[in-house]
């Protein structure tokens, strides 16, 4: 399956369990209700994934939690906050780069419409 695929699949269950259960919830709630939905769609997940990190000679592992980890490829960060900003953006970014992984998705449940949440952040990514 392809990383727009799962992205699009992502995408479709955000705006779903935003319309049921909006705003104003904490993030672990969005974060395991997506899961779930995400594997009823069949699609492997790993919640709160350990992320190592390599430091001069040294492995600190771990040293952050990847709130969701979709198909081993696409990096999810559930957010409930009143807007996102470059600290969230940047924070992604570097989950991606210590995963060596290509694009991940900021998934902001605060906002009126699940729609006007959803940051995709890429590393060097390209689709084509």
């Amino acid at each position: 399956m392809e990383i727009d695929e799962i992205s699009g699949i992502v995408v479709d269950e955000c705006i779903a369990i935003h319309r049921e259960l909006g705003p104003g919830l904490f993030e672990n709630v969005y974060e395991a209700v997506l899961a779930g939905r995400l594997e009823k769609r069949g699609l492997s997940v790993a919640r709160q994934m350990p992320v190592p990190v390599e430091f001069d000679g040294q492995l600190f592992d771990p040293a952050f939690r990847v709130d969701i980890l979709v198909e081993d490829r696409l990096i999810l960060e559930i957010k409930a906050v009143e807007r996102l900003t470059q600290t969230h953006i940047r924070q992604l970014l570097t989950y991606l780069r210590l995963l060596k992984q290509p694009v991940g998705l900021l998934l902001n449940f605060s906002h009126a419409t699940m729609k006007d949440g959803i940051r995709r952040v890429a590393n060097g990514y390209n689709s084509h």
